[in-house]
């Protein structure tokens, strides 16, 4: 009789391969197409108490997706699902950021010198198709990722209507007095030609002069310290900014120094200056910096004065101690200069290059300046250098950190020019500053780590009054009358309202392609003719910080309420998207419009290295999902501590595929074993108390682990369950009740419905992780398991709630011991399998049990107490001893226990069940 066809062995067609790789795509297609799995979702749990939205950060609408943009929306995705399957309403629509310099310059190299003759219109226009190409492929590349979303109505910066909601949200801040046009000194890029924001500022190093030059005392001034031909020495970096000089400042109530050589130092720096060779040190007098206030000094480039001032930001921490000051070409410069009623020159053009101011102002004696006008600013330095002749006290290069544009990767420079700034210390807002409101408002908001709120909190106390200006064509317009005869802008009601009207219907390219009198209201009280047009466009930053406008305010998306559950972005976000929302949702409401903030790492690769082509170290998500699949992709995400940032490789996905082979085996196994179950036994013997004890355990710590949005915790309790506690032991120990016990028999029904509850309890807890996975296992679970349920999204985690404690602690460790004993044994060939073997033991604890329990916990054919002298080995654990011991009966060739009374025969269980088969 072949034994085998007796046992009752698993069932299931759920494959032990995924084959992901080709499998995925036909499930996320029906999910997106036929399924309409999102809006099922909406309507799965319309009604709940408890919701969730999460506002998508706009990625921009350029280029293919990289690794960064798959971790982003992959974590998105499982905090958005792991609200759902918990059981909360959820929505989450994503969005592109449509504008700004990358998609205009893409365009312009198309262009070529067809630029000049093309319209803005139908540069606006050509941005817009290449915007579009964009969205639809990385739409389409996001929806490969499993990622659920209202992808139908995605939000769009360059929506007629986004556009529209966009301008109204700075129209709001004009209103409030806050919105503030001056010439300023701002972050200048000259290779994309417009005004930068500090978030749009990447810094590296850069090579640049040291520089000191002595610059020549008026006789008043030298007369009010005492002194005949002295010379204040400055310190720059940037020799091309010494033309626009207007002032030397200098730190109130410091003591400054006369040296041998006649040169004027701050005295707390003459040590400094003396170990570099500036100086031989030697005081000859001293004297307080206030003396020289508002006395000149001479610049030796071009004969101008230079007026001695005093600022607090002037420190003792290297340089001269009297500070080059070029109002048009540096914050502090700019400050203390208005103070002092200090002309703001400005000799550089938008291409960074000097201009016809150097001739007006007579920046450059008359026999040098022609050749400089039209110069690039960085070539001037060693022509600079070499105009200024003695006057030079020292020259040197070094390398130090410097701005850079982050779009163009070329330096950056500081250019005055009239922008439009969102000020930050305006008493505007119900009497306290945007500043003040951001900094209360971000006390409200939970970080995700905790420390995203110091470096937050951080940037806003810093950071300058916000630059909202640029000088391109592709944005949206600072769509604003100017009255010709005094210059000031129109923030008229019914002249803003209709001009947003107007965007809504004709999108903002109407600021270019109306008229004037077109844009007005009809029978307006301002006349046309005196009226001019603002031509910059917004800050890119404004408008994905307007989104929470567009999206959670408008009513035109299903996207949820304002404020927003959460924001989720990587953490370089705290200096741009988390910020510019903050300001503009301050600015217009006075409340901050998150009530979370999540921040991710970057990707890099297994030694930490940033990722490169040039390296060959990039690893793209389309090569991942075709290797591996978007599982493995998501369950690395599941898997990572994003907090910091994330290493992936290849050795590091054949890692994580590892664990997922064990979570879809282990997943498997459960299916097979319950196929014939058709309805859940409530008497557990202990065994299954044990296990569903520590099922519980895990799975409520698990849980809250992903309630914290700790995945990676939450992951390593799971599998570490699944491992140890459910494969190692239970499923292990369960194989020969479920094969060859009777079908019906307690024991074995009491296994079966125990697995039940576990992958009840397990699927939901993994499904927004491993959706695909769970969504697959439905289409193959019994329905015992299924419990009425017809897909994955149709789950909710209610967890178990098994809180009967199993003292484990002497099986647990007795466990351990033996099979490293047995390991040996088999190692030297003593015994082929544990089941040759009786347990002898003294514990008590252990006897009291059921007998069958215990043996088939060791895996043994039988458990008795201490009787036999001779033994195979022994150990003690718990001051309690175990001897293995030969069974003395025979091996049954249905279950291979040692159980049988003579040789060939069944075992007196197995002949029981053969006798119902």
């Amino acid at each position: 009789m072949d034994y085998k066809d007796t046992l009752f062995l698993p069932v299931t067609d759920f494959a032990m391969r995924g084959n992901l790789p080709q499998n995925e795509p036909l499930r996320f297609n029906s999910w997106y197409n036929e399924r309409k799995v999102y809006e099922k979702m909406k309507a799965k749990r319309a009604g709940a108490s408890v919701s969730f939205n999460l506002h998508d950060g706009p990625p921009y609408a350029n280029g293919h997706l990289h690794i960064g943009h798959a971790l982003n929306k992959i974590l998105k995705d499982i905090i958005t699902k792991t609200h759902y399957f918990f059981g909360e309403d959820i929505r989450y629509v994503p969005g592109w950021d449509c504008h700004g310099l990358p998609i205009e310059q893409q365009v312009e190299v198309k262009l070529g010198d067809k630029k000049k003759s093309t319209s803005k219109t139908q540069i606006r226009e050509m941005c817009r198709a290449h915007a579009r190409e964009f969205i639809n492929i990385q739409r389409d590349e996001f929806k490969t990722l499993g990622v659920l979303g209202d992808w139908e109505d995605p939000y769009m910066t360059m929506k007629f209507e986004f556009e529209a909601e966009i301008y109204e949200a700075l129209c709001a801040i004009a209103k409030k007095g806050i919105l503030i046009e001056r010439s300023k000194p701002v972050f200048w890029s000259w290779a994309a030609k417009t005004a930068l924001a500090e978030a749009e500022v990447e810094y590296k190093d850069k090579e640049d002069y040291s520089i000191f030059v002595a610059f020549d005392l008026s006789d008043e001034a030298n007369a009010k310290i005492g002194t005949k031909g002295a010379k204040a020495v400055i310190w720059t970096t940037t020799p091309w900014t010494l033309p626009a000089n207007q002032a030397i400042s200098l730190k109130p109530d410091e003591t400054y120094v006369v040296t041998s050589e006649n040169l004027i130092f701050a005295k707390p720096l003459l040590e400094g200056l003396v170990a570099s060779g500036i100086t031989k040190g030697e005081v000859i007098k001293e004297f307080i910096s206030n003396e020289l206030e508002n006395l000149l000094a001479i610049n030796p480039l071009n004969d101008r004065a230079s007026r001695f001032i005093l600022g607090e930001h002037v420190l003792m921490d290297g340089g001269t101690g009297l500070v080059h000051t070029a109002p048009g070409h540096g914050e502090d410069d700019y400050h203390v200069s208005l103070k002092y009623g200090i002309e703001v020159i400005m000799p550089v053009d938008e291409e960074g290059k000097y201009d016809l101011v150097l001739k007006s102002k007579k920046l450059f004696r008359d026999d040098v300046v022609d050749e400089l006008v039209g110069l690039h600013i960085f070539k001037a330095n060693e022509k600079i250098i070499e105009l200024l002749g003695d006057a030079v006290v020292s020259v040197s290069k070094f390398t130090h950190s410097y701005p850079f544009c982050w779009r163009t990767h070329k330096p950056v420079i500081y250019r005055a020019t009239k922008q439009w700034f969102i000020a930050m210390d305006e008493p505007k807002l119900n009497g306290k500053t945007l500043r003040q409101v951001a900094l209360d408002e971000i006390k409200n908001v939970k970080f995700y780590p905790e420390s995203g709120v110091k470096r937050l909190t951080s940037m806003i106390e810093n950071r300058p009054d916000w630059c909202i200006s640029r000088q391109r064509d592709w944005g949206v317009p600072i769509a604003f009358f100017r009255d010709k005869t005094t210059k000031e802008p129109i923030f008229d009601d019914e002249v803003l309202k209709n001009i947003a009207n107007i965007f809504k219907v004709k999108g903002a390219d109407a600021w270019w392609e109306l008229e004037i009198s077109e844009l007005l209201p009809k029978e307006s009280k301002f006349d046309p003719n005196n009226l001019e047009k603002v031509m910059d466009i917004l800050d890119v930053w404004f408008d994905s910080g307007s989104t929470w406008k567009a999206v959670l305010q408008s009513g035109e998306y299903d996207a949820g309420g304002y404020k927003a559950d959460m924001y989720l972005e990587g953490s370089d976000q705290h200096r741009g998207w988390f910020q510019s929302s903050l300001l503009v949702s301050c600015a217009v409401n006075e409340q901050a419009p998150y009530k979370n903030i999540l921040t991710h790492g970057f990707t890099v690769d297994e030694k930490g290295q940033k990722m490169s082509k040039s390296v060959g170290n990039v690893v793209a998500p389309s090569d991942v999902a075709k290797q591996y699949g978007v599982e493995i992709l998501r369950l690395w995400v599941g898997l990572s501590d994003y907090s910091s940032d994330l290493k992936i490789s290849d050795n590091i996905l054949k890692q994580v595929s590892e664990q997922y082979r064990k979570i879809r085996n282990t997943i498997r196994f459960l299916l097979a074993n319950v196929s014939d179950l058709k309805e859940l036994e409530g008497n557990f013997t202990v065994l299954d108390k044990w296990i569903l004890n520590k099922a519980t355990v895990a799975f409520n710590e698990t849980s809250a682990a992903f309630k914290n949005y700790d995945f990676s915790k939450g992951f390593n309790i799971l599998l570490n369950f699944l491992s140890a506690d459910l494969s190692g032991i239970y499923l292990d120990v369960c194989k020969d009740r479920l094969y060859c016990d009777d079908l019906n028999s307690t024991r074995r029904r009491s296994a079966q419905s125990a697995m039940v509850l576990i992958t009840r309890a397990l699927l939901p807890l993994i499904a927004p992780t491993l959706t695909y996975t769970v969504d697959e296992v439905m289409d193959y679970a019994p329905n015992i398991v299924k419990n009425g349920k017809e897909d994955a999204f149709d789950l909710a985690y209610k967890g178990l709630e098994f809180e009967e404690i199993i003292e484990d602690e002497i099986f647990i460790s007795s466990r351990d011991k033996f099979f490293e004993i047995i390991d040996s044994l088999k190692k030297d060939k003593i015994i082929k399998s544990t089941l040759e073997l009786v347990l002898e033991t003294s514990s008590n604890e252990i006897l009291s049990h059921d007998m069958d329990e215990i043996v088939d916990w060791f895996m043994v054919s039988g458990v008795k107490s201490i009787e036999s002298d001779e033994y195979l080995a022994e150990f003690k654990t718990m001051d309690e001893v175990f001897r293995l011991v030969k069974s003395d009966k025979f091996k049954c060739p249905r279950c291979w226990k040692y159980q049988a009374n003579h040789e060939g025969e069944v075992c007196p269980r197995c002949a029981k069940v053969l006798k119902n088969v």
